[in-house]
C-alpha cells in the first residue's frame, strides 16, 4: 500500500457522513506506518472502541468504510477464523464487525458484516511464513498467495458494502 495522507483517508469513506469521517481519530502511530507490508489500513478509534476503519486501495480508488464491533457479547471465549486473513495460528481476538452498506441502503439501515482481527493485524499475520513441509516445500510461495487471499477477500468484503 502507499503512504496515505489524512485528509485522503477522511475522503475516501463510502459508508460515513462527511462529519464522521471529519472526526475520526487516526490510528496512534500514524507517522510511523510501515506501508510497504500493509494491503490496507484497519484500526481501532481510540476513543471510541467499538467504532473501526478500514481503507483500502479497491479498483483504483482508496476507499473507506467505517466499522462497529459488537458491543458485551456473551462472555463465552470463542475461537473463530478471521475471514480475512485466515490464519488458523493467530490468537488475536476476531470481531465480527458490521459496516453500514453505501449509499441509500446503508441510510436505510442495511448492513453487512464479516469475522476481521479485533485489531486489523491481518497484513502481518499473512507475511508470517510457515515451516517448510511436504504440502508447502516453499513458504514463500505460500505468503505470496495468502496475500493475495487477503487482497481478494477484503474486495468481495468492500464490494458486498457498495452493494445496492
Amino acid at each position: 500500500m502507499q503512504k496515505i495522507t489524512a485528509q485522503q483517508i477522511r475522503s475516501s469513506f463510502i459508508n460515513a457522513s462527511r462529519s464522521e469521517a471529519a472526526r475520526l481519530n487516526l490510528p496512534r502511530d500514524f507517522e510511523t506506518i510501515d506501508w510497504e507490508n500493509l494491503e490496507f489500513l484497519g484500526w481501532r478509534d481510540d476513543k471510541m472502541p467499538q467504532r473501526g476503519y478500514l481503507v483500502v486501495p479497491h479498483r483504483g480508488k482508496l476507499t473507506g468504510i467505517m466499522l462497529r464491533a459488537p458491543e458485551g457479547g456473551s462472555g463465552k471465549r470463542r475461537v473463530v477464523l478471521c475471514e480475512l486473513c485466515r490464519d488458523v495460528f493467530s490468537k488475536d481476538d476476531v470481531y465480527l464487525w458490521v459496516a453500514k452498506k453505501a449509499g441509500q441502503s446503508g441510510r436505510d439501515g442495511n448492513t453487512v458484516g464479516t469475522l476481521i482481527c479485533a485489531e486489523f493485524g491481518c497484513s502481518a499475520n499473512v507475511r508470517k511464513e510457515p515451516p517448510a513441509n511436504e504440502i508447502n516445500p516453499d513458504p514463500a510461495a505460500v505468503v505470496v498467495r495468502q496475500i493475495a487471499g487477503l487482497e481478494a477477500r477484503t474486495e468481495q468484503f468492500l464490494d458486498r458494502v457498495r452493494a445496492k
